[in-house]
């Protein structure tokens, strides 16, 4: 008998989980802001990471666009995580 996983648990909407659309495609994911100082210390970076399942979004490449949480972006590169169930997103803010 085959595990069947309920991947849709770490993505909830009353946890972390944000309204992800791009084109027809709906879902939920999970946004983070990282910052990161970069040039020897004087500039704060903040990039936009999107992580959503690879049934939903695994197909979106670079340029491609996504609203997150009513606010567009563009997609940057995709690279999945771990077993592919999910995919991570770098994101652009438009």
């Amino acid at each position: 008998m085959a595990f069947q996983e309920d991947l849709s648990v770490f993505l909830a909407i009353d946890d972390f989980g944000v309204c992800v659309k791009s084109g027809a495609i709906e879902g939920i994911g999970i946004l983070d802001m990282p910052s990161e100082i970069i040039a020897d210390g004087v500039v704060l970076t903040t990039d936009f990471k999107l992580t959503c399942l690879t049934s939903q979004f695994g197909s979106l490449l670079h340029s491609d666009k996504v609203t997150v949480d009513d606010v567009k972006y563009t997609v940057r590169s995709a690279n999945l995580l771990d077993d592919g169930k999910f995919v991570e997103l770098m994101l652009m803010k438009d």
